[in-house]
């Protein structure tokens, strides 16, 4: 593999360990502060709606919300997944706010993007995953803004493709399922959901004539060849853009950092995507599912 000669894999892959806890200085961010920040968490809060930035403790709040840009989380804010990584709290969901759909449009609206971002907790309890209030969003976020491009970053719908196709025939610019981790670290990290299940989903997607995107953490205890392999295999499943970023540990409950992966070995994974065939890709430490999102149309 060509790749794997450009840099000492094994020089960073050894000496980041967490230790006392202190994160490098490559993961220092700044805090959120800014007039468009504040504007922003009034309309949030005024409209009552949920974004995955405030739930998944994002690293990146500050600088995306003082650019005045969101990520809209819909269908509540509890999940029935307990992935041992998120930071959203999971339990029994209850209802279905049927309204949801009409003040993210508002609120897309009134804060003028050009590129909105939407993704959702699982409703696995629901028999279309919640599909129908997906699809409902994003006809809604087409009528009250037009000219905005979206990207949806939709959960795992367990196989029921039906639900999936409720979702596509919609047609936003940008579909979007992360693997999250490696195919060994599954039961581990996302112990509810499946490696093969989530490829053929994007696979799905891909066939239905999408841009597919998808993205995963590094610092899990994953080997450089199972990186590839994941890699790899989102390629061969027709994805066309990916994130890589940096796990970092929402909480004590939560699975503990294995290691702080080095800038430069984001690089190389970044140069290998390309090598296998993906149009575009973010990757570094502090990069998540939503970050330059437009950049990837």
């Amino acid at each position: 593999m060509t790749l794997s000669k450009t840099i000492n894999i094994q020089s960073l892959t050894a000496k980041n360990l967490p230790g006392n806890g202190k994160r490098p200085s490559w993961l220092r961010v700044k805090l959120p502060y800014g007039e468009n920040y504040s504007n922003l968490q009034k309309l949030v809060t005024e409209q009552q709606l949920h974004t995955v930035c405030q739930s998944a403790r994002c690293p990146n709040m500050g600088e995306c919300w003082g650019a005045g840009t969101a990520t809209f989380m819909i269908l509540g804010n509890t999940c029935t997944r307990s992935c041992s990584f998120c930071a959203v709290a999971t339990g029994r969901a209850t209802g279905l706010d049927t309204e949801e759909p009409k003040r993210v449009a508002e609120a897309v609206q009134k804060m003028g993007v050009k590129h909105a971002v939407i993704t959702s907790v699982n409703r696995d309890e629901l028999k279309d995953s919640g599909a129908g209030i997906w699809a409902e969003t994003i006809r809604e976020v087409r009528k009250a803004s037009p000219q905005t491009t979206m990207e949806t970053l939709i959960p795992d719908v367990k196989s029921r493709w039906d639900a999936l196709k409720l979702i596509t025939d919609e047609k936003p610019e940008i579909i979007s399922h992360n693997m999250e981790t490696v195919k060994r670290l599954y039961r581990r990290v996302r112990p509810q959901a499946k490696y093969d299940r989530s490829l053929e989903q994007i696979q799905r997607t891909k066939d239905a004539g999408i841009r597919t995107k998808s993205g995963f953490m590094l610092g899990l205890s994953e080997t450089v060849e199972e990186v590839y392999e994941l890699i790899s295999d989102l390629a061969a499943h027709g994805c066309d853009v990916l994130s890589i970023g940096q796990y970092l540990q929402p909480t004590k409950m939560h699975l503990p950092v294995h290691e702080f992966v080095h800038p430069d070995l984001f690089e190389h994974y970044k140069a290998y995507a390309y090598e296998q065939g993906m149009k575009y890709v973010e990757s570094g430490p502090l990069v998540r599912s939503s970050y330059h999102s437009e950049r990837g149309l």
